[in-house]
Formats: C-alpha cells, sequence, structure tokens
C-alpha cells in the first residue's frame, strides 16, 4: 500500500523553534532559503526527521555573518562546497548555497554557486531527495518526487546512468534507499544502470564507502 503524505508533520518540522530562529537569521530580501532533501522526506512519510538540511540563495559568507549577527554560531564545515553549518543551541543545521555542477569524474565534482532551486535539485540523486519546502509549508517539487514518494518508488532523475557516472557511490545508495523507502520491485532503469556501473565502485574510497553505507 502507499503511504499517505503527511504535510501536516512537515509543518511541524518547519515549526520547530530553532529551526525556525535560523529561518529567521537568513531572511534577507531577495533572497531564499528552503528545507530540503531528507527532512522533507521524512516528515511527509510521517517519520522522525533528525537532521535537517537547508538550501539559500545566500553565498557561505553571507550566511556566516547573518548567523553571528543573530546570535548563532556558524561553524565553516564546507564552505569551500557552499556548506555553513549553524548551530541554533546546540542544534546543528546545515546551510548550504544552492549549486550547479560543472563537471564530475565519478568521485567528485566541481560546483559553483546559483540561485536557481529547480536546478540545484536536478543536480541531485533522487526524485525524493529533491523536494524542498518555503518556511510557511509550500512544497516544491520539479522531478516528480512526490508521486514518487506515494507510490513507494526510488528512481533517478533524469537518466539513470548518466547520473551513477557523476558519482559511483549513488550504485551503493540506490540499494539503500530502495530497502529503506522502496515498496516492491526496484525501479528497472534504475536497477539495469546500477548493476552496469558496478564496476565503478573499485574507484571509490573505503572511507566514503563505509561512511555510506
Amino acid at each position: 500500500m502507499s503511504p499517505a503524505l503527511d504535510e501536516a508533520a512537515l509543518r511541524a518540522v518547519l515549526a520547530r523553534p530553532r529551526l525556525t530562529r535560523v529561518l529567521a537569521a537568513l531572511e534577507a530580501p531577495g533572497e531564499e532559503t528552503r528545507l530540503v532533501g531528507g527532512a522533507v522526506r521524512d516528515a511527509l512519510l510521517g517519520r522522525r526527521v533528525e537532521d535537517i538540511d537547508l538550501a539559500t540563495t545566500l553565498l557561505p559568507e553571507e550566511v556566516v555573518a547573518r548567523a553571528r549577527a543573530t546570535g548563532l554560531k556558524p561553524v565553516p564545515t564546507g564552505i569551500a562546497h557552499g556548506t555553513v553549518t549553524v548551530v541554533a543551541e546546540g542544534e546543528p543545521f546545515e546551510v548550504t548555497t544552492l549549486r550547479e555542477d560543472i563537471e564530475t569524474d565519478g568521485r567528485h565534482a566541481v560546483v559553483r554557486f546559483g540561485r536557481d532551486f529547480a536546478q540545484d535539485a536536478a543536480r541531485r540523486d533522487f526524485t525524493i531527495n529533491a523536494l524542498s519546502a518555503t518556511p510557511d509549508g509550500r512544497i516544491h517539487d520539479t522531478v516528480g518526487g512526490l508521486a514518487d514518494l506515494a507510490a513507494g518508488r526510488v528512481r533517478f532523475i533524469g537518466e539513470a546512468r548518466q547520473r551513477i557516472r557523476e558519482d559511483y557511490l549513488r550504485v551503493l545508495r540506490f540499494f539503500r534507499f530502495h530497502a529503506r523507502y522502496g515498496a516492491g520491485a526496484p525501479d528497472a532503469e534504475g536497477l539495469s544502470a546500477a548493476i552496469a556501473a558496478r564496476d565503478g565502485l573499485a574507484l571509490l574510497s573505503r572511507e566514503r564507502v563505509r561512511g555510506n553505507c
């Protein structure tokens, strides 16, 4: 049976005081920050949400400045790639500037910062991981993630083989996510692409494989 999506649970996550404090700190004219990825996915499924990721049009240095100005603690955990961890009362929130891939080699990606949420969503792995929500609870879905989530379908965004060539770790993630979120048989295109690309796993470091299994 396909799960019913729980928008009330998503709104409850967005109403968490520490998260609202971070969102308020990042609010600025002409800029936008959204809840993205796994937090949106799991909230809609009524699952427990612990790690919260945000995507923003603000550049990393602006995130740092706004966090400091409002009494929050910014930690430049991956600032070269656009990620700043903003700590509110001991709780960390990963805030990442919107990105676009310039080139990939199956292990690493060269990115540039962007301002388009749809392009940022298109560079993610699976449709169910590309959902975003504004602070007022509006859900944005540009890749068909809501339908896939409701159907229990783990599907690559775009052409599966190309997405795997961008990062071979996605072979393992496909099976892991299907085991957790899928219903029935794995997506046929994704399964075929994962099997065809299995030799690419040898290019990955043991640390990356261990950290994502």
